[in-house]
This record gives C-alpha cells, sequence and structure tokens, in this order.
C-alpha cells in the first residue's frame, strides 16, 4: 500500500486538500497488487474513485464522520467536498487512461454505475422498498461494481481468468454489504460508531428488513410501518430484534453462499482469506 499512496501523492501533489481526506484500509488496492503486484497506477486509480465516491457520499447522507474523522463537507462545505470528488474522479481516469485505454474505460463505466446506484439508493429510501431485486442490484452498482472492475482488470493484465477474479470482486464486495446490513442490526452503537438499525431510520429498507417483512402478519406489517424512517425505544428495537433473527439467519446464509461461489477457483490464499474474514466480521 505505501507504493500506491505515494502514487496517488503524486497524482494529486497540486492538490492540497488531498491529504486531508480520511484515508481507510486500501482493501481494493490490496486486492489489485495481490493480484498482479505491477498494477500499482491501477490501484491508485481505483482507490481515488472510491475516494471520491465517499466524498460524495457524505454529501448525499449529510454526515460528519469518516472513519472517525471530521468529513470534508463537515470541516469545509459541501460544495469542496463535491468538486475535490470530481477532481478525483477526472485525474485518476487520466492516470489510468495513460496506463491502459482497456482499464480506463472499464473504470469509467464504473463511475457511471457508481453514480446511477447512488441515485437508486436515494430512490428507493423514499418510500419503503420491499423488492429484494431491486436492493441487489443496487448495491452491486454502489458497492460491488468497483470490486468487481479492480479485480477483473488487475488479473486481465497479468494474463489471469478475468472473468473467474471479476465473479470473486463482486462477489465480495455483494458479502461485504449483506453483512453490513446484519452488523445494522445486531451489533451495538459503540461498535458501530452509529445508532443501531440507523438504516431503517435512513429509510433503507436492507435485505434482512425485506426478509423479516414477508414473513410478519398483517397487524404485525402495519406495525412494522409505523417505525420506518423512526429514532427507535429500546421496546421497539426489541421488538424488531425478536421478529428480524429468522431473517437474519436467511441473509447471512445468502452471504455464505455468494462468498463460497466467489472462491470457485481461486487459488490464492490471501484472496480466499479476506472473503472468509468478511463472512466472520464483527464490525
Amino acid at each position: 500500500m505505501i507504493e500506491v499512496y505515494k502514487f496517488m501523492e503524486e497524482m494529486f501533489r497540486d492538490i492540497e486538500l488531498f491529504n486531508e481526506i480520511p484515508k481507510g484500509k486500501g482493501v481494493r488496492a490490496k486486492l489489485i497488487t495481490t493480484i498482479n503486484d505491477k498494477a500499482i497506477p491501477l490501484a491508485a486509480a481505483v482507490e481515488s474513485i472510491h475516494l471520491a465516491s465517499l466524498l460524495h457520499d457524505d454529501v448525499i447522507d449529510e454526515s460528519k464522520l469518516r472513519r472517525g474523522e471530521i468529513s470534508i463537507n463537515a470541516k469545509y462545505d459541501d460544495k469542496t467536498a463535491i468538486m475535490l470528488g470530481d477532481i478525483l474522479f477526472s485525474r485518476a481516469l487520466e492516470y489510468l487512461i495513460e496506463y491502459d485505454k482497456i482499464s480506463a474505460k472499464a473504470l469509467a463505466n464504473v463511475i457511471y454505475m457508481l453514480s446511477i446506484g447512488e441515485m437508486e439508493d436515494v430512490a428507493l429510501s423514499k418510500d419503503m422498498n420491499l423488492d429484494k431485486e431491486k436492493y441487489m442490484n443496487m448495491i452491486y452498482k454502489k458497492t460491488a461494481c468497483l470490486i468487481e472492475m479492480s479485480c477483473q482488470e488487475s488479473a486481465r493484465l497479468v494474463g489471469l481468468n478475468s472473468e473467474k477474479y471479476a465473479k470473486y470482486g463482486k462477489n465480495l464486495g455483494l458479502v461485504f454489504q449483506i453483512v453490513d446490513d446484519i452488523l445494522d442490526i445486531v451489533s451495538d452503537e459503540e461498535t458501530l460508531g452509529k445508532p443501531v438499525m440507523n438504516d431503517l431510520y435512513e429509510g433503507k429498507m436492507t435485505l434482512p428488513f425485506i426478509y423479516m417483512y414477508e414473513e410478519l402478519n398483517d397487524k404485525e406489517k402495519e406495525y412494522f410501518k409505523t417505525l420506518f424512517k423512526k429514532r427507535l425505544t429500546k421496546d421497539e428495537e426489541n421488538w424488531i430484534k425478536e421478529k428480524i433473527q429468522p431473517a437474519i439467519k436467511k441473509s447471512y446464509q445468502e452471504a455464505v453462499i455468494l462468498a463460497n461461489e466467489g472462491l470457485e477457483g481461486i487459488k490464492n490464499n490471501y484472496l480466499k482469506e479476506i472473503m472468509l474474514k468478511l463472512i466472520d466480521r464483527k464490525f
């Protein structure tokens, strides 16, 4: 990751605010360089796109924190965060075009899909979405497609089976989001760094909530509707936790299936470890 971040610092050497953007663990870059240790420009471009999407996310969600640090929109303003995100998008593509035009085209398509996914997320949150396929399609665009492209292109550049690695990346992204959905319900505020069941408060009918609603009787469904987009009392939280246990189990089983399918034909032990750790993630 040191090489990747050094490359990114060179990419944005004329942008003073770049160093103030909260950085993550660089999982996407690690995936790329694990598959192909020469693909530093691709890893840097992908990480830049990811950071850009988070800058825009924070504006849309009105987030004050990012990874425990003050978000750019909170520290400065929304305009600054949006423009900084746009700078990251454009510079990442500029550098990647010089490195590999096929990868640059793939990344441009991912930027398009990320934006569509964000719009779909906002639209689905306006009302109580009960369509699983709409939700899965949205999280693919918003989360999984960038990881899918990262694995696919790093494999292609080194002559590996790009379709196999693309499937691994796609499923890794979907598993991450499903597990995240589960943790929003079963974890605690201290671990999450935000209120429990915050997704429901934000109008996000995630996979466990969709599965739970399907099994409620008519009276229970009417009661659940009163909890949508509401800060819950402890009694209301406990009611949901009691009713949602079978849906949690079903969602987790679906994540395990996706993980196993994504690992088919993958021999790299590090990639296997990432997927298995994701399934057992507690935060």
